[in-house]
């Protein structure tokens, strides 16, 4: 069975990915996502089937930069245990070092713009964009700002 990872910041870019869910059971998944006491829960459903990342806020802007850091070498220990043949994301920061970790590895990478952006590019997409196998934006207007884009529709 492919091994597939699923990737995203938590709050919306995570509900947006929990849309995808009923594509878990077709693959050996993961989850990985940042380690809130919104996503605490997620343990109970999804067991071993979920990892998670250090949360983090540009708020706190040196806070910030060790989490990255942190993430990074996590992400890449995440990854070298699971060795998933799939990265799919949609977004935001939190997964930016695994895209490019599995570009590293020569792995497949699946984005998904944010369904909230209609007329512009997200840092998290520009970063990605260039690297992506496979890249879906969410509104038909998003095609001119990444012409290589697959027009998915809505994940609602």
């Amino acid at each position: 069975m492919k091994k597939v990872m699923f990737i995203s910041s938590m709050g919306g870019h995570l509900t947006e990915m929990l849309e995808l869910k009923d594509i878990f059971k077709d693959y050996d998944y993961k989850i990985v996502t940042e380690k809130h006491k919104s996503t605490i829960g997620m343990k109970a459903k999804y067991k071993s089937k979920i990892e998670y990342l250090m949360a983090g806020s540009k708020d706190h802007i040196f806070r910030y930069l060790f989490v990255i850091m942190f993430n990074v070498v996590k992400s890449f220990l995440i990854f070298v245990k699971f060795k998933p043949r799939v990265v799919v994301t949609t977004g935001a920061h939190t997964c930016v070092a695994m895209c490019y970790i599995a570009k590293l590895f020569r792995k497949k990478v699946i984005y998904i713009e944010s369904f909230a952006n209609i007329e512009t590019k997200t840092l998290t997409g520009r970063l990605v964009y260039p690297l992506a196998d496979v890249f879906i934006v969410q509104w038909h207007s998003m095609l001119k700002l990444y012409p290589k884009a697959i027009y998915g529709g809505w994940i609602f």
